[in-house]
């Protein structure tokens, strides 16, 4: 299934079997998917790929602009639910962008900005 609008999208993040659906399709062609934030002061950037029980490990390195000595690496292992409610759930300073806008324009499903 492939998403190629921003409805059509939405649509899929908000169904639990529909995003089952697409990730595992998505990871078929894909080895992994990336995306990141950044607003000039802070930044985060994401990787994700499938493992082999069918379930997402997620690595993300988050720093800041402002004198950090070091990004902080984190690598996380979630099911594909616990990924979806995090693309329904993290907020970013930008108000008008989410993670799921990261991750849908990083896996070129769109062109702008939702």
């Amino acid at each position: 299934m492939a998403a190629t609008t921003q409805t059509e999208w939405k649509d899929v993040v908000n169904s639990k079997e529909k995003f089952h659906e697409f990730i595992t399709d998505y990871f078929k062609n894909h080895k992994q998917l990336t995306g990141n934030y950044d607003d000039g002061y802070y930044f985060e950037e994401y990787g994700v790929r499938l493992d082999s029980r069918d379930g997402l490990v997620v690595t993300l390195t988050t720093g800041s602009f402002s004198g950090q000595g070091f990004p902080i690496k984190d690598r996380e292992n979630i099911s594909i639910e616990d990924f979806r409610q995090l693309l329904l759930n993290k907020k970013f300073a930008d108000k008008n962008m989410s993670l799921t806008d990261v991750f849908h324009m990083a896996a070129d499903l769109i062109d702008t900005k939702l």
